[in-house]
């Protein structure tokens, strides 16, 4: 399995869905060995033991690296900088990922594996490289699509880059049906290649029990994710002044970093809401479920979202939600309240709805609080099997 990130590093949902699918792997009986570009040498994991030594049949193999989740070619050059000109860098984004892919691919000669699974573009060609040494059946994994991320104005190579990658799978697993749409319409790629499988979490995730639940003076609606355009924060704002006029005494909390960051900041205070926003910049840990359980309600108003995973984690730590229905989380949470990102009229009238009615946020908090229950580990798991094993029984057949 290549990816780019494994908790405790992570920069998003998309190291959090790897660490959750390689536990839901190991507990259906299933080996994974996870190479990823690089990890802090403190990194631990309940169930992972670095490099090599097996608990839960899940090992991680490390490759020293700049390649970090969600880098955009700026952000990497940033941060090739300040690292000095060691050689074993590629000089770009896209040198970094060559690397990768020529480092990764030679793992697959070292360790005994019958599936590739790769998660989103730069993993793809290592994924492509491993396939093309060990002749094993390749499935792709896309979390979101460079369409997603830019709103509609992919980078051309990233672009690229994916339909190589899509084309080269032999199954393509989405995290939704939102998600397979694009990838379908995007990269005219047939409906029968696509399985979607939505995610889960970890029902047993002590943080979730850390009842930080208490009285506030005033009411928080909380904001968690990266600030990128894809996640919506600017319409987050915005619908945070309109609420101040009839609930002025509200607090905005937005939790996340992001290259978004800075211009956030700068239109709080062009608002003139910045007295009532606070920004705590990227949080982990027992921090995030904090934010959860002291908010009265989770917003997450995203332009373009293939999944939505704090969404899950949010009405887990027993908070109230309200998601955009361009997500592909919208598709299976029933107790949520669900509106289109560009409706800021209805956005605002249905935060002030739970922050004035105890009773609306009540009903909310139950009903989906239970429903939680229902997102665990083992479904997605065994899904994901299911396509693993049609690929190699596709490749037996085609020998």
């Amino acid at each position: 399995m290549f990816g780019w990130e494994f908790p405790p590093y992570k920069s998003g949902g998309l190291g959090t869905a790897c660490h959750d699918l390689t536990k839901g792997l190991s507990r259906q009986g299933t080996e994974v060995t996870f190479v990823m570009p690089a990890v802090p040498s403190s990194a631990k994991a309940k169930f992972v033991t670095l490099l090599g030594a097996n608990v839960y049949s899940t090992k991680i193999k490390l490759i020293d690296s700049l390649l970090s989740p969600y880098a955009t070619t700026q952000t990497y050059e940033e941060t090739y900088a300040k690292n000095g000109s060691k050689e074993i860098y590629g000089r770009n984004l896209f040198a970094e990922v060559q690397r990768y892919a020529a480092t990764a691919g030679r793992i697959a000669k070292e360790v005994e594996h019958d599936v590739i699974h790769a998660h989103d573009w730069m993993t793809y060609g290592a994924a492509i490289n491993a396939k093309k040494t060990s002749c094993k059946p390749l499935v792709v994994h896309i979390h979101a699509t460079e369409y997603d991320r830019t709103i509609g104005h992919p980078n051309k190579t990233i672009r690229g880059i994916e339909q190589a990658g899509f084309c080269s799978a032999d199954a393509i697993i989405a995290n939704s049906h939102f998600l397979k749409q694009t990838v379908m319409s995007h990269y005219n790629i047939p409906s029968s290649k696509i399985h979607v499988v939505h995610w889960g979490i970890d029902p047993d995730l002590s943080d979730y029990n850390l009842n930080y639940k208490t009285p506030l003076r005033e009411k928080i609606v909380l904001y968690l994710g990266r600030m990128t355009v894809m996640k919506g924060p600017d319409h987050f704002l915005q619908a945070a002044k309109q609420v101040l006029q009839f609930e002025p005494r509200t607090k905005f909390v937005m939790a996340g970093g992001g290259e978004m960051l800075p211009r956030i900041v700068s239109l709080a205070a062009e608002l003139g809401i910045s007295q009532n926003v606070i920004f705590t910049g990227a949080l982990s840990g027992e921090q995030v479920h904090k934010a959860f359980q002291l908010a009265e309600l989770f917003v997450m108003p995203s332009i373009s979202e293939p999944f939505g995973l704090v969404a899950l984690e949010a009405i887990r730590n027993n908070t109230p939600v309200l998601i955009s229905k361009q997500s592909g989380v919208s598709e299976v949470l029933r107790h949520a309240l669900k509106v289109d990102f560009w409706d800021q009229k209805e956005i605002v009238n249905k935060i002030v709805a739970v922050l004035r009615y105890n009773s609306l946020h009540d009903e909310l908090q139950e009903n989906s609080a239970q429903e939680a229950s229902k997102f665990e580990l083992d479904t997605p798991a065994r899904k994901c099997i299911d396509v693993y094993n049609n690929v190699c029984k596709q490749m037996v057949v085609s020998a």
